[in-house]
């Protein structure tokens, strides 16, 4: 009989283990997302109202709106955290086996590594790029008093932009989470080889923190143009006009031609403070959970 520890999960356990994974981070780090998007839906180089840095945007939020608006929008992340982070790590676990017997492979290596990731972070994408679009409209400073809440947004999206709006941003959610999950899951890989074997659970938990920070670390400087693109449509309001940004590729150059390339990464002191430590969080959790699923229910 196998080792426990070896053993592969149904996907079911792997589901839960993910839910309670993402749950997790997001509890601790959400107020860095808020900051994010707020740096990033700022059009320019700087100047008038605009926030300065991502303590500027903490301190005027307090000041100006109230603590709770730090939490702003948390109730679609929330409700799609769960399954976002468990496709995250079960469609990973799920493709690695495939991929392997695809390229007949007794072992991972690091390119099947970043293409499970890759295909991990295309199918978390479809599930999350609405409750993205929903977040984004209620994180953005000038819409605080356009909706009351997570329902009356939804109700007034369809009602004004009707139900192809939902969809709005899409393929540039597809693009961030395609290169966030290859950097992550491929990096990781890498990084876990590099180190050596940890002797202990504490050290076993220390070995996965570091490389699930550096992990997070390295998905969200690949993927952080995406994401500026991607919040930017998710946030159009048709009364402005006819929408600047529609793919990732043309936005992209939109941005660098009127911006400079520097404004492809607003919002990535935020986002990597977020998403290093939460790389490293994420990993933790899941591997914890999934080693006690292992001892207890298998």
């Amino acid at each position: 009989m196998s080792d426990k520890t070896e053993q592969r999960l149904p996907f079911h356990f792997q589901f839960a283990a993910g839910a309670i994974a993402g749950v997790s981070e997001i509890l601790c780090m959400y107020p860095l997302d808020v900051a994010k998007t707020r740096l990033m839906l700022q059009v320019g180089k700087g100047g008038g109202d605009q926030y300065t840095s991502i303590f500027d945007v903490f301190r005027r939020i307090i000041k100006e709106e109230g603590a709770s608006r730090l939490y702003r929008g948390i109730l679609p992340p929330i409700m799609v955290e769960a399954p976002k982070r468990a496709i995250k790590f079960a469609a990973n676990d799920t493709y690695a086996p495939m991929f392997k017997k695809a390229f007949n492979k007794t072992e991972l290596t690091q390119p099947l590594a970043i293409l499970t990731g890759v295909s991990a972070g295309i199918t978390e994408a479809v599930i999350v790029a609405t409750p993205e679009l929903v977040k984004i409209r209620l994180q953005a400073k000038e819409n605080a008093g356009r909706y009351l809440g997570t329902m009356d947004c939804v109700r007034k999206i369809y009602a004004e932009e009707g139900l192809k709006a939902f969809a709005n941003g899409l393929e540039a959610t597809i693009w961030r989470h395609a290169l966030w999950n290859g950097g992550y899951f491929g990096s990781i890989f890498g990084i876990k080889k590099l180190m050596p074997k940890a002797e202990t659970k504490k050290g076993e938990l220390l070995v996965n923190f570091i490389a699930g920070a550096i992990g997070g670390t390295i998905g969200t400087t690949l993927n952080t143009p995406p994401d500026v693109v991607k919040t930017r449509i998710q946030n159009y309001n048709p009364a402005n006009g006819p929408p600047r940004y529609t793919t990732f590729l043309g936005g992209a150059k939109t941005i660098m031609q009127e911006e400079g390339f520097r404004s492809l990464y607003k919002g990535y002191l935020p986002k990597v403070l977020r998403l290093g430590p939460g790389g490293g969080i994420l990993l933790v959790v899941y591997d914890t959970v999934t080693t006690y699923m292992r001892k207890h229910f298998m």
